[in-house]
């Protein structure tokens, strides 16, 4: 039960509010003066302080200010006043006290202020918690893998996220590209303040820009009442522009303005709004192709690539594969309420062996139908959807087999050797000195190689 603490120099109305509260099942103490309150309170902990103002040596303002100031503690405050005193009560209020009573006080009005109190206190620490749980469900340290590409993202995020420069991530749907703008907004001195997340892809033109922006009543056939858009509702805090690349050019020029002035007005508007928000945006196009086909702004592109954080797809990260499993087994697990242990080895190496064009979505999707589908609590690899174990034997054969009607020897040599290059760049992404490592040839060599096969970096990829 909440403990409470009285200060009162009145010795009858400390053990009137101490009787009503212990009939009430609160625990209580009392002090009968300022200097003993304080060493109560530095010696336990309170839920609520109840101090008279008017004390002797040390009086309920310095109490109340004492309690203020450590930030460590939690405890709300009630004010005893007399009708003399009530001046002093509403200034102790607006120093952060929460109520105050006056005296001679009722059993219930007591009980009542009380009850308020502890119930706001309730809602701070659960309000508090939960931000707590959000910020360590986006915290990059969490994040699953330990790949060296990963790792590099987590270095970025870890660097860029207490600034406020403007963030574009790229890279292919279903990489976790919004995840990593939590972790930003999360790990930044915004995180108290909201993060605005917006599809500009999935929502039309003609309502994406008062969907953004907001709009005034009677600015168009509909407009029935003033709209706040999401620009404002992410004031002091973020908004995440997803899917940026798909946004018209004519609403690239309004955005373009914000980044620059931090200033808009609504649809149907002539009054000028300001506001302060970071801009994280994401996008699984490639934004320089766009912009020299002349459908992306080339100002908007470089003001939206002040950092730029490219996502890794999972083919390119595979050695991350049997951690994400263990991850979303466990996730699983628990949302579905099975007890599936882990995969066996021989499904782990048909997983490794697929490209998961769907990235870390796909693989969530299927480990999620895999233990909804279980039969028990082990897994086998007939449990494995076909396309991924039929994939991962496809390719086994093309690289082992040899067709009846016999071979070319050097033309299979060469496209072998083709093979072993493109994997080489595939898992490296395309850094041609770790991939001549991984191949224990020169770098040199490996160019030469490359220019012969005219094996260049996928457009997708630039």
């Amino acid at each position: 039960m909440e403990k409470i603490l009285i200060v009162d120099d009145d010795p009858e109305i400390l053990e009137i509010i101490a009787e009503v509260l212990k009939q009430a099942g609160y625990t209580v103490d009392t002090a009968t003066d300022g200097r003993k309150a304080i060493r109560r309170i530095e010696a336990e902990c309170y839920d609520l302080v109840i101090t008279d103002l008017n004390l002797p040596e040390i009086d309920g303002m310095k109490i109340l200010k004492y309690i203020i100031d450590d930030q460590s503690r939690d405890a709300m405050c009630i004010i005893l006043t007399g009708y003399g005193t009530i001046k002093g009560s509403v200034e102790a209020i607006k120093m952060g006290a929460f109520d105050y009573i006056t005296k001679p006080a009722k059993s219930d009005e007591i009980l009542m202020v009380v009850e308020k109190a502890l119930k706001y206190r309730h809602l701070q620490r659960e309000n508090i918690l939960l931000k707590q749980q959000l910020r360590k469900k986006y915290r990059f340290e969490n994040f699953v893998g330990d790949s060296k590409p990963i790792q590099k993202v987590y270095e970025l995020i870890e660097k860029v996220a207490d600034t406020d420069s403007t963030v574009l991530i790229t890279g292919e749907s279903g990489t976790g590209k919004e995840l990593i703008a939590k972790a930003i907004h999360y790990n930044s001195y915004r995180r108290d303040n909201p993060m605005v997340v917006i599809n500009c892809g999935a929502i039309p033109e003609e309502l994406l820009e008062s969907e953004l922006f907001g709009h005034e009543k009677g600015a168009f056939t509909g407009a029935h009442k003033m709209r706040v858009g999401r620009f404002e509702l992410a004031n002091a805090g973020t908004i995440f522009l997803d899917e940026i690349g798909d946004m018209s050019p004519n609403l690239q020029v309004k955005l373009l303005r914000v980044l620059q002035e931090q200033k808009f007005e609504r649809v149907g508007g002539t009054r000028t709004l300001e506001i302060d928000v970071r801009i994280i945006a994401a996008t699984n196009k490639n934004l320089i192709n766009a912009v020299n086909k002349g459908i992306f702004r080339q100002d908007l592109y470089y003001r939206l690539n002040v950092i730029p954080i490219k996502v890794p797809p999972l083919r390119h990260r595979k050695s991350d594969i049997p951690l994400l499993v263990d991850f979303f087994i466990t996730k699983f697990n628990t949302q579905k309420r099975k007890q599936i242990s882990e995969l066996p080895r021989d499904a782990v190496s048909a997983l490794m062996e697929y490209d998961w064009p769907g990235n870390v979505r796909e693989l969530e999707n299927m480990v999620e139908r895999v233990i909804i589908l279980a039969n028990g609590q082990k897994v086998s690899l007939d449990d494995i959807p076909e396309s991924i174990k039929g994939k991962a034997k496809r390719v086994e054969s093309v690289e082992v087999n040899i067709p009846m009607g016999g071979i070319v020897f050097d033309e299979a040599v060469e496209e072998y050797e083709k093979k072993l290059i493109l994997q080489a760049l595939d898992e490296t992404n395309w850094v041609k000195t770790k991939a001549a490592k991984l191949l224990n040839i020169n770098r040199t060599t490996l160019i030469e190689k490359m220019k012969k096969k005219k094996l260049h970096k996928p457009a997708s990829d630039l």
